[in-house]
């Protein structure tokens, strides 16, 4: 059983995912809902989908009944971790108010510790993730030890104000590529670039956007077990709804060629997954389709593309900078 504390005008409370959504509502939030995957209907989604093999722990720290974090972690055998993992949540962190860091997690490793959970197990971090930046340095100096190690990288792009200054940001042989591509794809027939992002949309496309998913990469194919499925239509469905999912199609000739699932959320475009019909591998479709997102969201004045986890060649050569993703250990003493 889960014990909750208060002290020093501090109190940590059981929170619930809807308490969440009605944090997450308010408009005088302080709070730092980013990356996308720690927003409460990414939480639910993954919950349902895969939370039957831990406790939920999940948690808000307020002060004078103010939120100024929340813990969403599940517990297993006295080791807590972020709700999410890493195959399908790119980055994770805690949600917590700019400048409350040290409070929060001062109240929370006492709470961790009381209920005999004695290890911290938190993957999927930015190097600007609250984890980083100022829980492992509260845990050292509590004594506890701390090990993080870089397990993966991220691509991301800052985004220029138009198409020409980001061609410009390519190399010479890139921006040669890009534009003999699209040309070659005009070529071939009538192109449109276009995106649903209604939930009947989108629940509409979920089929043709998995079928290009699975047969445009043998690891993609294996990837899709039937819970990762569930995944994707679940939250896919939930992230429209909250008006923060589009579905990217790339038509030739009024046939789906290419599809992309990417968040549009905090200035940023996030691409999540994206597949293509093989027949159209010779015209580069699947590449194109991020091209033509690519511009769209210069067009749309986005600040940021990130292409997420991975280091696949595209991503570099369409202007990606690597960030670091790192895992977190911490023992608790």
């Amino acid at each position: 059983m889960i014990h909750w504390n208060r002290s020093m005008g501090n109190t940590i409370t059981p929170e619930s995912f809807d308490s969440l959504f009605s944090f997450w509502n308010e408009s005088d939030q302080r709070l730092n809902w980013s990356p996308v995957f720690i927003l409460p209907v990414w939480l639910k989604v993954w919950w349902q989908v895969f939370g039957d093999e831990a406790e939920i722990y999940l948690n808000a720290v307020k002060q004078d009944d103010e939120v100024i974090g929340i813990a969403p972690l599940k517990v297993k055998e006295g080791k807590a971790s972020f709700i999410g993992s890493a195959d399908v949540c790119d980055y994770l962190d805690f949600i917590i108010a700019p400048g409350m860091e040290p409070v929060f997690f001062s109240v929370l490793l006492d709470n961790l510790k009381q209920n005999n959970i004695s290890h911290l197990d938190l993957e999927s971090l930015r190097p600007d993730s609250t984890v980083l930046t100022s829980l492992v340095d509260i845990a050292r100096n509590r004594g506890y030890r701390v090990s993080s190690r870089q397990v993966d990288v991220s691509l991301e792009l800052e985004l220029p104000a138009t198409w020409e200054d980001y061609l410009a940001l390519l190399n010479a042989k890139q921006r040669h590529e890009v534009r003999r591509k699209l040309r070659r794809l005009e070529e071939a027939g009538r192109v449109e670039y276009r995106f649903v992002s209604d939930v009947a949309g989108v629940r509409d496309s979920m089929d043709a956007f998995l079928k290009m998913f699975t047969e445009s990469r043998e690891d993609k194919a294996d990837f899709l077990d039937e819970r990762r499925e569930s995944f994707f239509r679940l939250m896919a469905d939930a992230m429209a709804e909250a008006g923060l999912l589009k579905l990217g199609i790339l038509d030739i000739d009024s046939v789906p060629a290419a599809m992309i699932i990417y968040f549009d959320y905090n200035n940023c475009i996030y691409l999540y997954n994206s597949g293509y019909e093989p027949r159209y591998n010779s015209l580069s479709a699947g590449l194109m389709s991020k091209v033509l997102c690519i511009r769209e969201s210069i067009e749309n004045g986005r600040s940021k593309f990130d292409f997420l986890k991975g280091d696949e060649i595209y991503k570099y050569r369409l202007g990606g900078s690597e960030v670091p993703v790192y895992n977190c250990q911490i023992t608790i003493e």
